[in-house]
C-alpha cells in the first residue's frame, strides 16, 4: 500500500512520518510554505526521543500524482475544507480504468462527525478513523508528536459501520509504526466521544488554557450540553472509563526538547493565523442536533461564534478578558 496524506499539519504530518520511518511507502500533500520546506528540506518529525528528518515525497495536489490501485487515501485536514479536497482527490483516475471515488479506500483521519458523510457522497469505501494523537504543527516544514511510547491511538472502521480486511490490513501498518490502530465495527462511537472532548477546543482558542475554576467550569458545561444532545439524539459512544481502559498508559504526553508545546487543534489554526477554525463542525455538531431534538446548546454556539469571530479577525489565540468568560458561565 502507497499511503497518499492529504493534509500534512499536525495528524497528518505525524501518521505520515510514523509510517514511512517504518517502511511504508507515503506521499505527503501540502500547501503554500509548508509544502515548500517539505520538498527542501523534508519533514522534520519531532518527539520525545529526537527530531528526525524524513525525506518523504511531497506534493500540492492530486494533478502531481499518478493513483494506483494499491493507494490509500488519508484525508486529514479540518472538516471546512474536506468538501473541496473530497471533489478534487475522487475525479483522479486510477490506473487501469475507474476513478480514486470509485476505487480507492479513504480513511477520514479527523475531527468531528461530518467528514465521514461528505466523504461517502463521493467515495465508495470510506473509513472513520478516531484520532487521538497529540501532535502541533506551527512551522513549516515541522510537526511535533508528544505522545510516548505510542505516538496516538486510532481506531478504524468502515463507515458507517462494520470492518473488512482493507481496514484490518492499515490497522496493522500503523500498529508497526507507533500506534495503536484497533479496528471497530462501530468507529463512529468512537468518534462521538471525541467530539465531546473536542467541546471545550474553542474555550481554549478563544480563552487560553483550560485550567483553573472558571474555564473548567466552562468546559464541563459545555461537555454536558454535548451529552444531553447526543441522549435526545440516541447516539451511543464510550464513557469516560471505557475510553481510559482502552487508553490505558499507551500514550503519555512528554517533553520534546526545544519545543513548546500549546494548545490543542483549534488553538493552532488561530496561532497560526488561518482565518477559519472547525468550531462549526465541534461545538456546532452540537448546536445542530440540539437544534434538530429540541435541547438548547447555548454554550457550545456562544463558544462557536467567539472561535469564529476570533479566526475572521485574526486575533490571536487566549485573548478574550476573563470578564467576558465569566458572563459565559453566567449566561
Amino acid at each position: 500500500m502507497r499511503y497518499i496524506i492529504i493534509g500534512a499539519g499536525a495528524v497528518g504530518g505525524t501518521i505520515g512520518g510514523r509510517l514511512h520511518q517504518h517502511g511504508h511507502r507515503v506521499v505527503l500533500v501540502a500547501r503554500g510554505a509548508h509544502l515548500a520546506a517539505l520538498r527542501a528540506d523534508g519533514l522534520r518529525l519531532a518527539a520525545p526521543d529526537g527530531v528526525a528528518t524524513l525525506p518523504v515525497p511531497a506534493v500540492g495536489g492530486p494533478e502531481e500524482l499518478e493513483l494506483h490501485p494499491d493507494d490509500v487515501l488519508v484525508l486529514a485536514v479540518k472538516t471546512q475544507h474536506s468538501a473541496a479536497l473530497l471533489d478534487a482527490w475522487a475525479a483522479r483516475p486510477v490506473a487501469g480504468g475507474g476513478t480514486a471515488g470509485e476505487r480507492l479506500p479513504l480513511l477520514c483521519a479527523q475531527n468531528g462527525v461530518e467528514n465521514e458523510r461528505l466523504a461517502l457522497r463521493r467515495f465508495r469505501h470510506v473509513y472513520g478513523v478516531c484520532v487521538w494523537l497529540p501532535s502541533t504543527h506551527l512551522e513549516p516544514g515541522r510537526v511535533a508528536a508528544a505522545g510516548s511510547p505510542l505516538s496516538g491511538i486510532l481506531h478504524i472502521g468502515r463507515y458507517p459501520a462494520g470492518r473488512d480486511a482493507v481496514a484490518e490490513r492499515i490497522a496493522a501498518d500503523l500498529t508497526a509504526s507507533r500506534f495503536d490502530a484497533p479496528v471497530s465495527d462501530d468507529v463512529m462511537r468512537w468518534k462521538y466521544a471525541k467530539l465531546l472532548s473536542n467541546l471545550a477546543n474553542a474555550l481554549e482558542a478563544v480563552g487560553g488554557p483550560v485550567r483553573g475554576a472558571l474555564r473548567l467550569a466552562l468546559a464541563e458545561r459545555a461537555v454536558a450540553e454535548g451529552e444531553k444532545v447526543l441522549a435526545a439524539a440516541g447516539i451511543d459512544h464510550p464513557d469516560r472509563a471505557e475510553q481510559q481502559a482502552v487508553r490505558g498508559d499507551r500514550v503519555t504526553l512528554l517533553p520534546i526538547e526545544g519545543e513548546e508545546r500549546g494548545g490543542g487543534s483549534s488553538w493552532q489554526s488561530l496561532a497560526r493565523g488561518a482565518g477559519d477554525i472547525e468550531a462549526d463542525h465541534l461545538n456546532g455538531e452540537i448546536v445542530l442536533l440540539g437544534r434538530l431534538h429540541g435541547v438548547p446548546a447555548p454554550l457550545n454556539d456562544a463558544l462557536r461564534r467567539l472561535a469564529n469571530s476570533f479566526a475572521r479577525e485574526g486575533r490571536a489565540p487566549g485573548g478574550l478578558p476573563e470578564a467576558d468568560l465569566a458572563a459565559l458561565l453566567e449566561g
